[in-house]
Formats: C-alpha cells, structure tokens, sequence
C-alpha cells in the first residue's frame, strides 16, 4: 500500500512524499492516521536532524516519519494481534515510552510510524510495549490531544506531600486544598483548569493568573466559575500585573497554596510561585525552558522550616494517557480549547518548520486532506470567499469557537483529498 508522508533527511529538511509500504508481518498492524497535532519536539527533532537523542544518525539514507500525537484506525491486523484489534477500531498512540529503554519512538525513529502520514505500519516493537491505545471516542482529535493531555495529567499526579514525622511522600494534588495555576490562561493552562474541575482529587479553590484581560475573559467563557463550583471548585481568574505575593495569599486567609504549577518560563513568574506556597507546599514547574542557564531564586529558607518543595514534569506515562482517554470518551474533559489552527498534510511541513513563529495553541493536521493551515479565528474571513470556511465558522461559533466533532467530520467530509 502507498502512504503519502512526510519525513525527515537532516536538518531543517523534510518532505511531503509517497512511497511504497511493506506487506505487514504477523507481529504488525496496518493503520490509517487520521489526525496529528504537531508538537514543538518535532520542530525540535526536525531543526537539529540526526543530532536529536530520538533521531536516528542515518536519517539522511534512512528517513523517518515526524509527527507522535495522532489518532486513526485500524486497516489490517496481523496474526499475532487479532484477539486484541479488529479493523475499524479507533486508536491513539502513546509515543512516549522509549522502546526497551532506549530513546526511539514513533515520530522521530520508525521509516514507517509517524503522526504525519494517511497510513503506517506499527511496528512489533510498539505493540509489544503496549504503546498502541485503544480509543472509542466520537472524535479523532480528541486522540491526538491525549499525549499533551497526559502531560497535564502526569503532573497532577507528580506533585507530592508529606506527613510530619513520616518519610514517606504522599503523591498526587492535595485534595480539598488551594491550587494555583501562574500563566494559567493558555490552551495548555486551560486543560488544566478542566482536569482540575473534573477529575476524581479537586482542589477547593483554583486561581488561575495571567497578565492578559482578553486572555483571562475568553478562559472563563470556556470553563467558566459556575461550571468550577458545581463540581465544587471555588475558581478564580486574576490578572497579576498589579498583583503581589500577598494579594494572592490574602485570598487563602495567608494559609497560602498547596499546589502550585507555574506554566510559564519566567523568572518572576517562578518566584511568585514558590512565594505563595503553603506550609508543605509544592511547586510543579511545567513550563519547559529553552534557555539552558535558566535559573530563579527560591527561598531555602521554607524548604527547611515549611516543607516546601518542588518538581518538574514534562510528559505524562501510558496510564496518565489512558486516564485523558477515558476522560474524554465519557465527556468529563474537553480540551479543544488547546487547538487554535487546522491544515491538512500539505500544511505540515512548513507548520512544523516555523512552529515557534506561529501564535496560538495546538496546530491541528488531518493527514487525508490537503488544506494550507489556518487559525479557527480566521474561518470567517477565509469563508467570504470559500463555502467550506464559511461552514466551519459556523459550526465553531455554535461550539463557543472551538474546534468540535461537528466540525471534524463535515471538514473530513468535504475537504479536498491529498
């Protein structure tokens, strides 16, 4: 079977190609890729080529297919599989396991599995180290946003507590405590502020900060504070360009927060959070530098007679991925808000190459259409003179400006094929 891909060579060089997959041995499976969310790693893998630690140093006479947050189905399952997987299943891949302890992956390390491609081939490697999820939801998309929500996740579950007297830490968000998100209003601060909402270990007050009115007003349209408190969340939006330490604290009667996660890479942002914490507070500092040298004061001084402390997380395991899967399958999250641009495979290549110049959240690939990339905010404009816009601006609007399984499946429905 032919797929249409696209693949890196070296540095800064990938290609839309097709070419040729092999018949697929027993120990495989043949699936059909529907949707990828492109990712910065694959800008990361793609800029540095065979110097990444996942790509591999031939890639130049031994290409491989980017991309690892999308979803698809199953075409053909061989032998070895067939109790497990049938034809027609849907499926999300979790990319981030390291096969046999070293760094490969899909997306970065396999000629034939990648996000970026209409069919692949799952390797035996990933299936037996179970990297191949099921996923029963209405929606592709919603799969191809369980990796970065599994990232949210993990660090919930990450953050850990202690008990005077006791060695052993207590792992997981303090449950009925105070929580913090600092530059919370992002599509990635946002998929926090759901799970937090919804998952099964609440915290009973949520703040969440950013220095942008327009930003803070359009997260609380998405999850609003009447949402927060039927699930019994006290959830606040702050902006904190006039704010202090203590204006914060104030909000917890001084008590400060357990929880705190700072989403961005700011060294006031960072000292304002270990300012807020509580007594055994911990900060999870989820914002990944690309400055190396990177560093912020915290104050010692609490780590010895408060307890504080803190923690880093930068990705989520299989079980924090089944855990978004499930959530999402039975409506408990909706992290569309994450996604702020659509394009089909023709838009890859260049999205992947210029991702950190592109504003917005998640940039969104359906692999079977061709469709140069384009924000959700634009639909209006770009259906003035194309029908299929108009439509989807439409639907969106209907969907408070989300992307939504209403709008999948008629953009799938009538988009041009690759």
């Amino acid at each position: 079977m032919k797929t249409k891909a696209v693949r890196i060579y070296g540095k800064n060089d990938l290609r839309l190609e097709e070419f040729e997959l092999p018949a697929i041995a027993e120990d495989e499976i043949l699936a059909k890729v529907i949707s990828d969310s492109i990712c910065m790693s694959s800008y990361k893998a793609a800029v540095q080529g065979g110097d990444h630690k996942r790509v591999p140093d031939d890639v130049a006479t031994n290409p491989v297919i980017i991309g690892h947050e999308f979803c698809g189905e199953i075409v053909e399952v061989g032998a070895k599989w067939q109790n497990e997987w049938k034809p027609g299943q849907k499926f999300s891949i979790q990319p981030a396991i390291g096969y046999r302890g070293t760094l490969m992956a899909p997306g970065y390390s396999f000629p034939n599995i990648g996000g970026n491609a209409t069919y692949i081939i799952i390797p035996k490697e990933w299936m037996e180290e179970g990297g191949l999820l099921h996923y029963d939801g209405e929606a592709f998309f919603y799969g191809s946003l369980a990796e970065p929500m599994s990232c949210i996740v993990g660090g919930f579950h990450a953050n850990y507590h202690t008990t005077p007297g006791s060695y052993i830490h207590d792992m997981g968000i303090t449950e009925g405590g105070n929580m913090a998100l600092l530059a919370g209003a992002g599509p990635m601060g946002l998929g926090a502020v759901d799970y937090a909402i919804h998952c099964d270990r609440k915290p009973a007050m949520l703040i969440v900060t950013d220095i942008d009115d327009a930003r803070l007003a359009r997260a609380a349209s998405i999850l609003s504070p009447e949402e927060a408190a039927k699930n019994g969340v006290k959830l606040l939006y702050i902006n904190t360009a006039d704010k202090t330490a203590e204006d914060l604290l104030a909000l917890t009667d001084g008590k400060g927060y357990n929880d705190v996660f700072c989403y961005a890479p700011v060294k006031p942002v960072v000292e304002m959070s270990d300012a807020i914490l509580a007594k055994d507070g911990c900060l999870n500092f989820f914002a990944g530098p690309t400055n190396p040298a990177f560093s912020a004061e915290f104050n010692f001084y609490n780590v010895h007679y408060a307890s504080t402390h803190v923690v880093g997380t930068s990705g989520g395991n299989t079980d924090d991925m089944k855990e978004s899967l499930k959530m999402m399958e039975q409506g408990l999250i909706n992290p569309a808000a994450m996604i702020t641009h659509i394009g089909g495979l023709n838009a890859a290549v260049p999205t992947t190459l210029h991702l950190p110049e592109i504003k917005g959240g998640k940039k969104l690939i359906y692999t079977g259409i061709e469709m140069d990339l384009a924000a959700i905010d634009d639909f209006a404009k770009l259906g003035e003179t194309n029908p299929m816009f108009a439509k989807l601006d439409e639907i969106c609007k209907r969907h408070n400006g989300l992307w939504n399984a209403e709008a999948e499946k008629y953009l799938l429905a009538n988009a041009k094929a690759i």
